[in-house]
């Protein structure tokens, strides 16, 4: 049993170049069928789980790699150690672009998305033992301020400005004592990757702040669970009940072809919203409704703020209304106090002298 074992560690280490990247997809598999909701313990206990196996799995193969004896040995258990490395960052790292995802757009978490190409390029150029020391410090250093970044607001249940600053200063922290330990465990090669890694924690710190304060960064921990437009909207009970016209299917949006409300001249038409929060959080979203001019200029013609309060699975409910809609196009911008953005809905507006057809519907 034990030389059945042997030989299939020295197989993943003489396929490590190859397997490496299935490891870390492996991963973002992983990850993208087992998270729920972001408030829960059990996903909060994951995360500080592949937290937990990254540094450990890194701070050991570091030690192993600084000693001079028993080449043999380092080597085998340097395979295993990668590829725990590179599992547990890659959980990490798709449970991090799952919660952007849901928390925007596509096109507002493009950054983060773009980061993550990155890893599987930088995966196959970073061979030598002092560059795979650095690219897995700071990939663990990017992951600890991304966890600390929706970690925060749901400590003190307060989303801003001062959340993320505090959470880039939590990061940091932790990171500084856990270099110090590096250091303990592997002076000499530490010393010798030393400046690289200060150099990219100041890199990425810088460029989180970047996307931050451009307002690129997706608000997390809030998400879009449910938007759309209606022609009337009601609350009863605990049901809110919509009139709504048949929409093309959600995939064709991808190709620019949106939902057509037909109106008659000064008709009133609704826009739903569902966001997720939360458990203890509070904050204020906006529904600015926006009209597209000749020139393709868009136009704000009402904007609408409102409290929301987190807690409910399927996203606290809320909906605005636009009397006079004129023909054209129109989108509603979901977004924050501060104008973080957690959503657009795209509609253009037909008039017409008879009503639509329409149909009743229960919204979630």
């Amino acid at each position: 049993m034990i030389k059945e074992i042997m030989r299939a560690i020295k197989w993943l280490w003489a396929h490590e170049r190859h397997l490496s990247g299935l490891f870390l997809a492996g991963g973002f598999a992983f990850d993208n069928y087992f998270f729920g909701r972001i408030d829960r313990p059990e996903t909060q206990l994951i995360f500080i789980a592949y937290l937990a196996m990254a540094a450990v799995s890194i701070a050991v193969l570091h030690w192993l790699e600084s000693r001079h004896e028993n080449k043999k040995h380092t080597n085998r258990a340097r395979s295993v150690l990668v590829f725990a490395t590179q599992f547990a960052l890659g959980c990490l790292l798709s449970g991090f672009c799952v919660f952007y995802i849901r928390s925007a757009s596509v096109v507002a978490s493009w950054p983060f998305l773009l980061f993550i190409t990155g890893i599987f390029i930088g995966n196959e150029i970073f061979r030598k033992y002092n560059s795979r020391l650095v690219f897995a410090s700071l990939l663990f250093y990017f992951s600890l301020f991304s966890y600390a970044i929706f970690l925060v607001p749901l400590l003190i249940h307060r989303i801003g400005t001062a959340p993320f600053l505090l959470s880039g200063l939590l990061s940091l922290s932790v990171f500084f004592f856990y270099l110090r330990g590096l250091a303990w465990l592997g002076h000499d090669r530490y010393r010798g990757a030393r400046r690289e890694i200060m150099a990219g924690v100041i890199g990425i710190s810088v460029l989180i702040n970047v996307f931050y304060f451009a307002k690129i960064l997706p608000p997390l921990p809030l998400a879009l669970s449910d938007a759309g437009v209606y022609h009337s909207i009601r609350r009863v009970g605990p049901d809110f009940l919509a009139a709504a016209e048949s929409d093309p299917p959600a995939w064709r949006a991808l190709l620019g072809t949106h939902p057509v409300k037909h109106l008659r001249p000064g008709g009133k038409l609704y826009l739903y919203s569902a966001i997720f929060a939360p458990s203890g959080l509070r904050t204020r979203i906006t529904h600015e409704w926006q009209w597209q001019d000749k020139n393709g200029d868009w136009k704000v013609q009402q904007r609408i703020m409102v409290p929301i309060f987190g807690g409910r699975d399927n996203g606290y409910r809320f909906f605005s209304n636009k009397s006079g809609v004129q023909p054209g196009q129109w989108r509603v911008n979901i977004a924050t106090a501060d104008g973080r953005s957690i959503g657009k809905v795209r509609f253009s507006v037909v008039h017409q002298p008879a009503p639509p057809d329409i149909k009743a519907i229960t919204l979630k």
